[in-house]
């Protein structure tokens, strides 16, 4: 069954436009000011004319506490002596992690997962900063109207693909088509049709003989 043409959101359509940042120079207290006052984990650093070459988490500032009382164990003498960084520049993780503003948001959600990251600034393609995406940025598309999704389904699955036979219906997110259904081998692949329009939390499928999650 060949697949229709869903509308994919990318992460421009989700990111903060207006993204806090600081220098290299930015000095430790101004970087903890500045999280708390917006209320965000992390803070791409930028040098230049906007580039980013870097981000400093919670993480990176909490190394200093870390070693405070304690003395480094084998292996954890890079993390010590990023405790003693008081800028910016050396309190760093480089080079950073980034996102294009047209990757999908499937791309940043893998990004995030296999980084174990909480934002990713948000580049140009020579590396100037955009804006930032966060876990909470991609959670968005699930605010969709279940009229819309169920509007898509029917134009880029049901359609697209000429299963007249075949109703959906949206609840909270939830999509259930319904219907006659010949050929029992497209369930499958109409179920993960529909699950790829963004915003479906889930699919349930009933073609005439029992309703069934898929």
């Amino acid at each position: 069954m060949p697949a229709g043409p869903p509308a994919r959101y990318t992460v421009s359509d989700v990111m903060t436009h207006t993204a806090v940042a600081i220098g290299e120079n930015a000095p430790y207290k101004e970087i903890v000011a500045l999280m708390v006052q917006w209320k965000v984990s992390a803070l791409p650093v930028l040098a230049g004319e906007g580039r980013v070459v870097g981000v400093v988490s919670e993480a990176d500032l909490l190394v200093k506490e870390a070693f405070r009382d304690a003395e480094p164990r084998p292996g954890q003498f890079a993390a010590a002596a990023k405790a003693g960084a008081v800028r910016a520049g050396e309190l760093m993780s480089s080079p950073a992690v980034t996102v294009r503003a047209d990757a999908t948001l499937a791309e940043a959600a893998r990004i995030m997962a296999q980084r174990r990251l909480k934002r990713l600034p948000v580049v140009d393609e020579i590396g100037l900063l955009e804006g930032v995406c966060s876990r909470s940025d991609l959670l968005k598309v699930f605010l969709r109207e279940d009229a819309e999704i169920a509007a898509e389904i029917r134009r880029t699955v049901l359609a697209s693909n000429a299963l007249t036979g075949l109703t959906v219906t949206v609840d909270e997110g939830v999509a259930t088509v319904r219907g006659g259904l010949a050929d029992r081998s497209l369930v499958p692949l109409i179920a993960r049709a529909v699950r790829a329009v963004e915003g479906v939390v889930d699919v349930h499928v009933d073609f005439g003989a029992h309703e069934s999650a898929v």
